[in-house]
């Protein structure tokens, strides 16, 4: 039998023999014609590191029939390219493999081993918080109080870099992840040892997926994985259905990219992606850009697919140049595409691949719109937002609902803010912020903000001082055009100032609100707005007291700002009023497709991209005086409140431990559909009243020093007290928000980590019961290493999101999962039972295992560990102790 796998083919130049390249098949092959885009990578990959794959599976003639391999469940071992990070999932990471380094050396083995072997790229952009904001030194503050709190975190990472090979760290102050990835860090076509062969990358951020946009195959792991990854584990995976996403048409005047994506991730929320690659055709994806395609893609996460591709394209190869790449290698990486048959034209059908299912969007039909009031996927048009939040308001409490009694609609409490007397009340606006990868990384959408205010200032219109307003690019090139076409001072007078390049209030590092702002909300206990041009709204995760927040385009995030109220129509109502007693309309002001692109074209150049990037990593001058050892194994400092070596590894021996049933296991939390991993581990503000509050005053601290969750994730006792500490938290066990559960065998009511302290002290194992979509959103390590740590072994839920169930079984927690047809209802499932796992000895992937409860019933449900590879780790305890076993021995 012939092998259609060539693994090197003749040389891409014959003037340059050393110029070979990586090809998945022989191009006559016309199955390999019918493959989707993205699938080529992914079996390239898969073949190019791992020679025993094809020989194992004996699939080397049908894997190319691709309609015959999606229903063989065929186990890819993928091996990206290269892994990036940010410092909140970066810093737990370094702390594993200097935790790793001891745990070798301890059982004889060469600690430094542990060692990344392929290029790992760690952006720190997720510590500067918007503690400043409406000053023209703001930038300035918030970097120094970034310093000032995160030193040590800093210090840790510097040691990281000089500890470890191939860690290169990318200065706070820099930019966003995925925008320095897409600008600057992705080669889309790898050069390497004198081979090409295409791009991929795994991140430790669940938004990596942006990187498809430029036709780069990446997606976002957790932490864990990624560690493994790093250490030349390939991530098992298995080969997964592609949904071809076809766009036709062209968007209308007013549409921008924002309102593509939010309704591209209403309509494959109901399509159901989870698990599966989506790969965009048609003839509409070459009405958008670059920048419009990473939008899209960066929103994958909420929409739950595993990756969002767009094939490489003459647009891609533009935009390679137009942000400053090397012209030669630009055009080597067009010449490589072209020759394996990888560069698209999306307007020929002939080149469309066989895909699973093919849906279809009608880019004409996208209107204006914004997503919210608590999901990404609750879009809602513009011209239906007042409407649909009066709505909401009276609604039972839910994803679109508040509860607030109908006599209360209309409350409004009187405040006074820096000597001025304001109203607000249900819908007001108190957080405004241009932030976030999805649209930061977009010229059109962020000239199109800067035009809208240039035009808004002329008309006379302003922004209430007391709306905390924000502007953090996510990189120094959006300053960059934004000042040198002029928009920049108009921006700065609504008070959308440069506050720091970083996430910011996308990720809950809003900072805080005005006192008199937060006592009037709380006096009316009013449902208070932020508006942000971030891919996030889930409860709790941008700030406490802005119970709804909606997702719009930057010029949206600054007309909310200026009307100071979601409750507006913007067809019949004026946003403002000027001086002259003018009513001044959206439509007047809201600068047309064609305003905007002759503006980018005038202004976006590769120059720009060049100045920027060539001193990215020693422009901060703050950091290069950082002062770090230089040491291969890490001296843990006791008294540290960030810094900690985790329990992960104590007592780990080289000879495995045989699974165990879990027996008698009590429910800690019961919960519903849609529970995230900001309600798992939150990110932002450490309450006063909490358990990491009282731990962190225990050790020294005042409450202005707690800094956040995700700056303390290098600390597993901080963390450990956080898991499900989410204000917002809706425990089916409690009639109220809020981190609390049942302790059953007292009955008390207790926050979360006490009753799991109390449950460990006894001896009684735990589990958790939850409903659709568990772990949806970021892809937080510490969202399994947190309820690892408190004890519990198992999760029984109807369905997960993949980057937590795979966080899961890197931590050795069992993800279980109801019978298609059953849950907790259907099963007469009340959480107050006590359950008992029946493990068998020999596993296998996606077995039914029996489940017995102390009343005598007995069920089955679905071990989702879906590969062998996965089983492995379990046997193991988990990935990290999996591979601390293998660097030893």
């Amino acid at each position: 039998m012939s092998n259609p796998f060539v693994r090197i083919l003749e040389p891409l130049d014959p003037k340059q023999p050393l110029k070979k390249f990586f090809n998945l098949s022989k191009l006559e092959d016309v199955r390999y014609a019918r493959l989707p885009f993205s699938i080529r990578i992914l079996l390239e990959a898969a073949i190019r590191n791992c020679d025993e794959f094809l020989v194992k599976k004996g699939d080397v003639e049908n894997i190319l029939n691709w309609k015959v391999m999606q229903h063989k469940n065929v186990e890819v071992p993928f091996k990206p390219a290269r892994v990036i990070l940010q410092d909140f999932t970066g810093v737990p990471a370094v702390v594993d493999f200097a935790a790793m380094r001891d745990a070798v050396k301890k059982l004889g083995g060469d600690p430094e081993k542990i060692n990344p072997i392929c290029p790992a790229d760690l952006v720190i952009d997720h510590s500067i918080q918007v503690d400043f904001n409406r000053q023209s030194d703001s930038l300035q503050k918030n970097q120094d109080l970034e310093f000032e709190r995160n030193k040590e975190r800093f210090e840790f990472l510097k040691w990281g870099s000089r500890a470890f090979k191939n860690l290169r760290i990318i200065p706070p102050g820099s930019g966003i992840i995925h925008q320095v990835n897409l600008e600057y860090l992705a080669r889309v076509v790898m050069d390497q040892d004198g081979y090409y062969y295409p791009d991929s990358v795994v991140g430790t951020d669940s938004h990596t997926t942006m990187i498809d946009g430029l036709g780069v195959l990446g997606w976002g792991v957790g932490g864990i994985e990624a560690e493994a990854v790093m250490l030349g584990q390939p991530i098992s995976m298995v080969l997964p259905e592609v949904v071809g996403y076809k766009l036709v048409g062209s968007p209308q005047p007013l549409v921008t990219s924002t309102d593509i994506v939010l309704t591209i991730t209403k309509h494959l929320r109901q399509v159901g992606v989870v698990g599966k690659f989506v790969e965009f055709f048609g003839p509409g994806v070459a009405q958008l850009s670059i920048a419009d395609r990473a939008t899209i893609a960066n929103m994958c996460p909420e929409y739950g697919a595993t990756a969002a591709y767009f094939p490489v394209d003459d647009i891609s190869i533009g935009y390679l140049i137009q942000t400053g790449r090397d012209k030669e290698k630009v055009m080597c990486t067009k010449k490589y595409l072209e020759a394996v048959g990888m560069l698209r034209d999306f307007k020929n059908s002939s080149q469309d691949p066989d895909f699973t299912q093919v849906v279809e969007l009608d880019l004409h039909t996208v209107v204006p719109c914004c997503s919210g009031p608590k999901r990404p996927q609750d879009k809602v048009a513009v011209s239906d937002m007042k409407k649909d939040f009066e709505t909401c308001l009276g609604a039972k409490q839910g994803f679109k609902g508040f509860q607030i009694a109908p006599d209360r609609h209309n409350s409004i409490v009187k405040f006074n803010f820096e000597g001025r007397d304001f109203e607000l009340a249900h819908g007001s606006v108190v957080i405004a912020a241009i932030t976030s990868c999805t649209n930061t990384s977009n010229p059109s959408v962020m000239l199109g903000a800067g035009l809208l205010a240039k035009k808004a200032v002329e008309a006379g219109l302003t922004v209430k001082p007391y709306i905390k307003t924000s502007l953090s690019p996510g990189s120094g090139v959006v300053t960059y055009y934004l000042r040198e076409s002029g928009v920049m001072p108009y921006l700065s007078q609504l008070g959308f100032d440069v506050v720091g390049y970083g996430c910011m209030t996308c990720i809950g590092n809003s900072g805080p609100l005005p006192e008199s702002v937060v006592e009037a909300i709380t006096q009316g206990d009013l449902v208070a707005v932020g508006v942000l041009s971030g891919n996030r709204n889930f409860e709790g995760r941008v700030h406490p007291n802005t119970r709804a927040n909606y997702l719009a385009s930057p010029p949206l995030v600054i007309a909310y700002a200026i009307a100071g109220t979601i409750r507006i129509d913007f067809e019949k109502e004026p946003l403002g009023i000027n001086a002259s007693g003018k009513k001044i309309f959206l439509k007047d002001i809201w600068p047309t497709r064609n305003e905007i692109q002759a503006v980018e074209r005038q202004f976006v150049i590769p120059g720009m991209f060049k100045e920027v990037y060539q001193k990215i990593e020693t422009v901060n001058k703050s950091w290069n005086a950082l002062d770090a050892p230089s040491d291969k194994l890490y001296t843990w400092n006791p008294k540290s409140t960030y810094i900690k070596s985790p329990p992960f590894f104590d007592g780990l021996t080289l000879a495995l431990q045989t699974p165990k049933t879990i027996e008698d296991a009590y429910v800690l939390l019961s919960f519903g559909d849609s529970v995230t991993t900001d309600h798992i581990s939150p990110a932002g503000n450490i309450a006063r009243n909490s358990p990491a509050a009282r731990y962190l005053t225990s050790r020294g601290l005042t409450p202005r020093e707690f800094n956040s969750y995700g700056s303390r994730r290098g600390n597993d006792a901080v963390m450990a007290r956080g898991t499900f500490a989410n204000i917002r938290l809706v425990n089916k066990f409690i009639d109220k928000q809020g981190p609390q559960t049942i302790h059953f065998p007292s009955g008390e009511i207790l926050d979360v980590f006490d009753a799991a302290e109390r449950y460990k002290q006894a001896g009684h194992p735990l589990i958790v019961l939850a409903g659709k979509e568990y772990g949806a959103g970021s892809s937080r390590d510490w969202a399994a290493k947190g309820p690892f740590l408190l004890g519990v072994k198992a999760v029984l839920a109807e369905s997960y999101e993949r980057i937590h169930r795979s966080n899961l079984v890197g931590m050795g927690v069992i993800p279980l999962q109801y019978l298609p047809g059953e849950d907790a209802g259907t099963l007469g499932l009340t959480g107050r039972e006590r359950y008992t796992i029946i493990i068998p000895e020999k596993l296998k992937p996606q077995m039914n295992v029996q489940i017995k409860l102390d009343t005598g019933k007995t069920f089955h449900a679905i071990m989702r560990f879906d590969t062998d590879v996965e089983l492995t780790y379990f046997h193991n305890g988990g990935i990290l102790n999996y591979m601390i076993r293998k660097m030893a021995s």
